[in-house]
């Protein structure tokens, strides 16, 4: 097969990868947050995030990471001065982060699969960054190609994974003061 072929394959299903990655802990929080509602909305919306889930999980997402690292082996295979590359050995190493990552995902889905929540939405939101924060440095990585270059890229990644961070916080607090101020009118409704 044309390497251009191989490539252009590897890119889809990089892209349907990290669609599973973006989405999976969305389904994580609210499933999440589906532990307060009362029944039978917890059921429902427990049940449905579960089917959600595994669904995304098995058909989209670990399909899509394999069929991801295959044609980007075999592009390794065609064209093994890439690894010769300062920029591939950086890029790789945030693969191998991605790879991390997804089993970490792996693990949490498994233990919502059983009803085991260990985390707050809160720090589920905070994980959810994670996989756009690798992205962004991959791609800036392909792009740019650049052995210093990188530095900077890794200088900005962390910048944009504390503003992302602040971003969530400041969420947090529209939310909350929203509910509560929603709380309250009900209060004063009721009265």
């Amino acid at each position: 097969m044309d390497f251009l072929y191989v490539k252009a394959l590897h890119i889809i299903f990089v892209v349907t990868w990290f669609a599973g990655l973006f989405y999976i802990p969305r389904l994580f929080i609210y499933q999440t947050e589906a532990e307060n509602k009362l029944e039978p909305a917890k059921s429902i919306l427990q049940t449905q995030y579960k089917l959600m889930t595994k669904r995304l999980w098995y058909i989209i997402t670990w399909p899509s990471a394999i069929l991801a690292s295959t044609f980007a082996f075999w592009m390794l295979i065609e064209n093994p001065t890439y690894l010769s590359e300062p920029w591939m050995l950086v890029k790789l190493a945030f693969v191998l982060a991605l790879y991390f990552y997804h089993g970490f995902c792996h693990s949490i889905f498994k233990k919502l699969q059983k009803d085991i929540v260990k985390y707050s939405a809160f720090r589920l939101r905070i994980f959810n960054e994670i996989s756009t924060i690798i992205l962004f440095a991959v791609v800036f990585l392909v792009t740019v190609k650049s052995a210093i270059n990188w530095i900077w890229g890794v200088v900005g990644i962390i910048l944009f994974g504390i503003l992302m961070m602040l971003g969530i916080k400041l969420y947090k607090k529209i939310r909350e003061k929203k509910s509560w101020e929603k709380a309250e009118k009900e209060v004063l409704d009721k009265d």
